[in-house]
């Protein structure tokens, strides 16, 4: 899953591709690089940041769908009901919420009536108070027993089990011990039975491993740590992998492949 940021403050790219016409550009870019998904968002949810109007929104995200999702299955990364619709509409494919529905109410009803794949992250609180939100006993186990508290409330309200895909959150209201304990004990998030998508591209916790606070890598240094996770993760099963360098992801798959420590992949579908 290529990421696509149609925003100005975006942890990773600062804003590289947020009018319409770099961020199709950049689009049809990650597709040719090998991305089997396009993720479209229009809201980032860097710790701190603050929400657009739901008007801003959506006229980031609209006609970037719109004029990709001819070229590759289009996911709308957003946790509004409204926004989410109107993409669905512009021909996306499916609705990525990192708050796993949470943030609104009717987000629930507008998949289920769709029927189209749901992801639904772990999440505590928005950008401003997330972090203030990460005390854990046992990490995993809580984010697992609210990852399955999460999906019987949206099957009850009518979502197909099977179209649920679940996403661990990882720097969402987590430290950096936090994420490395899920990566290690990824096989317990699998083992929940649904299709499992793992977004560690480029998280401040990848850019402090192996460093002292003054020389943590920026995140655009950060795309070779990235690629060892995703080798990582897909050695678990995972469906999919969100990452910013679709070339490096590839390439370490590849290679990975070549050695025999991973089945060839199935596709996007």
């Amino acid at each position: 899953m290529g990421v696509v940021n149609v925003t100005p403050d975006s942890f990773s790219d600062g804003g590289a591709w947020f009018t319409p016409e770099a961020a199709t550009e950049h689009g049809r870019e990650l597709v040719a690089q090998g991305a089997d998904l396009l993720d479209v968002g229009g809201e980032s949810t860097r710790p701190g940041a603050q929400r657009p109007p739901v008007a801003e929104e959506l006229r980031r995200v609209l006609p970037v769908v719109q004029a990709l999702s001819g070229l590759a299955p289009v996911s709308v990364d957003t946790m509004r009901s409204e926004v989410a619709a109107a993409a669905l509409d512009a021909g996306a494919s499916l609705v990525n919420d990192v708050s796993g529905g949470l943030a609104d109410p009717e987000m629930a009803a507008l998949v289920a009536e769709r029927s189209v794949p749901f992801v639904a992250m772990h999440w505590r609180g928005h950008s401003t108070r997330m972090q203030s939100l990460a005390h854990y006993d046992d990490v995993v186990a809580e984010v697992v027993r609210e990852l399955s508290e999460r999906v019987e409330a949206l099957v009850t309200a009518g979502v197909s089990r099977d179209a649920v895909v679940l996403d661990p959150g990882f720097g969402f209201a987590k430290h950096a011990e936090h994420n490395w304990q899920l990566l290690r004990r990824l096989d317990e998030v699998v083992a929940l039975g649904h299709r499992v998508l793992v977004g560690t591209s480029r998280k401040t916790f990848l850019g402090a491993v192996g460093r002292t606070r003054e020389t943590t890598r920026p995140p655009l240094e950060r795309d070779v740590a990235t690629a060892a996770t995703t080798v990582h993760v897909a050695r678990h099963g995972v469906w999919c992998v969100r990452v910013h360098d679709v070339v490096a992801t590839v390439d370490a798959l590849d290679v990975a492949e070549a050695l025999g420590d991973l089945t060839p992949p199935g596709g996007a579908s």
